[in-house]
């Protein structure tokens, strides 16, 4: 299958590409580049791609492909908080427009990384598909406004698949260092802390970004009617874990760490436990990885390839980098290139 990935030069495509390419899909990507050269280690081999804005794809550029994956996103609650307008404008805007363009050039499926944060305030007890949405933050606002806009442009021709992912973490040679195990196992590995800044008693459901990857390639190859128009959470239940449970099998993974929960930052409204059913009963999909594995993985990862205050706190942090360019003149106040971006 001829799929292209957008945002294939990110944290989550980085890992997905090898695992498309492995199971015999001719790959193709589209970025803008603003993490391209966010590496820890060896630069990843990238396959062919576009260097282009995803708000300036034209529908020349999708034809000829079976499907899309849509990974590209401004993934950050901070960066949302503080540009919401922007985060509209590329998570839901764009993302709506990718989908009416793939539609019109004639890609047959649609592939959609949605999150399961889309449930916000979830409760005690476990959330499936069906459950109320309940978005907390403009991040996941956005895409439960393209979930609902995508779904509508769905027919015979066009097939969408929402997956919800957990919160990821693992590592990937395009790191990020703001999402809550891959943040914890780095401050521990750079201070001797972990350090929790809440209480530690929200809820939140954990994935791979491997397992991501092979739940998206396992949508590829599921049959087209099986899973037109669903949205399937991708995780375990086994993952679902406190952040302070979290935060002990960091102390587990990093030796001589210390566990300090300091609540400075008050109760997080964001908790939930998810039900991962249907994508086992349906897509055939079992997460591998459990958080102590990843812990473990990203502990040898960030030693092993020098991990350095600086490049945690600044260019693995999304906030920081965006900053960054924006203060160097690469990007404009709309997250648009000022400078043109590498083609990969």
């Amino acid at each position: 299958m001829r799929v292209l990935v957008t945002g294939h030069q990110g944290y989550l495509g980085t890992v997905m590409v090898p695992v498309l390419r492995a199971a015999g899909h001719e790959v193709h990507g589209l970025d803008a580049g603003y993490f391209a050269d966010c590496v820890l280690g060896e630069l990843p081999g990238d396959p062919p791609g576009l260097a282009v804005d995803l708000r300036d794809v034209t529908v020349e550029q999708l034809r000829g492909f079976d499907a899309v994956i849509h990974l590209a996103a401004l993934s950050n609650d901070p960066l949302g908080a503080l540009e919401p307008s922007i985060t509209y404008d590329i998570n839901h805007h764009a993302s709506v427009r990718l989908a009416r363009l793939a539609k019109q050039a004639g890609v047959r499926r649609f592939l959609y990384a949605s999150t399961c944060s889309v449930y916000g305030a979830g409760g005690a007890e476990l959330v499936a598909e069906d459950a109320p949405l309940r978005p907390l933050t403009p991040y996941a606002q956005s895409k439960v406004r393209v979930e609902d806009d995508v779904a509508a442009l769905a027919d015979s021709g066009f097939s969408p698949v929402f997956l919800r992912n957990a919160t990821a973490f693992g590592f990937s040679p395009r790191l990020r260092a703001d999402i809550v195990l891959n943040n914890l196992v780095g401050y521990a590995v750079l201070t001797g802390e972990v350090k929790v800044l809440s209480d530690g008693t929200p809820w939140r459901p954990l994935v791979h970004a491997g397992d991501i990857a092979w739940a998206f390639t396992g949508c590829l190859s599921a049959p087209i009617e099986a899973i037109h128009c669903r949205a399937y959470n991708i995780g375990t239940e086994a993952n679902n874990l406190t952040v302070a449970q979290i935060a002990s099998a960091v102390v587990d993974a990093v030796p001589g760490s210390r566990l300090l929960i300091t609540g400075e930052a008050g109760p997080d409204p964001r908790s939930y436990r998810v039900d991962f059913t249907a994508a086992r009963r349906e897509l055939g999909f079992q997460a591998r990885w459990s958080v102590p594995a990843g812990a473990a993985q990203l502990y040898q990862e960030y030693t092993t390839r020098g991990l350095t205050s600086a490049g945690f706190f600044q260019r693995f942090t999304r906030l920081a980098r965006l900053e960054s360019l924006r203060a160097g003149g690469v990007l404009d106040a709309s997250m648009r290139r000022l400078t043109p971006a590498t083609r990969s």
